[in-house]
């Protein structure tokens, strides 16, 4: 029996430890000093997943100590609809509204069918996706596209 609860008891703390150890990203020093060096960044993205990922490595970039003096999410696509006020992903936004901007492509509103009334506060509309990117990078922002 003893060993039995060892066992489970083993198997809890590897499982528990492994799920800390995946929800955070130690960066390098290095990578860290390299990411200091030019502190814009803006993702491209066109559904929820995409944000989530995102909004995730502002998350790693501020537990690590990373310079950030702009960060943009641009988003176009199916994600659009769920933007809008009383939304679940209205209330995840609100820990990063203030602190990331958020820009809504134009376009992607009026093909999907979604005023800009109907979002919800802390986004921005952009004439387009693609505009808004190229834009940045013109800026000197670093860019991915998820």
């Amino acid at each position: 029996m003893k060993i039995a609860l060892g066992c489970i008891f083993a198997f809890a703390f590897t499982f528990l430890s492994s799920e800390i150890s995946i929800a955070q990203t130690i960066l390098e020093t290095e990578t860290i000093s390299d990411l200091n060096k030019t502190p814009n960044y803006v993702f491209g993205v066109k559904d929820e997943d995409g944000l989530k990922s995102a909004l995730s490595v502002y998350d790693t970039f501020i537990e690590n100590g990373v310079n950030i003096e702009n960060f943009e999410i641009v988003v176009k696509g199916p994600v659009v609809r769920t933007m809008v006020e009383g939304s679940a992903l209205e209330k995840y936004f609100d820990k990063y509204n203030g602190k990331v901007r958020v820009s809504i492509c134009n376009i992607a509103l009026k093909r999907l069918g979604v005023s800009q009334e109907q979002l919800f506060s802390g986004l921005d509309v952009v004439e387009t996706y693609t505009i808004r990117i190229l834009q940045l990078q013109a800026l000197g922002y670093n860019s991915i596209s998820y």
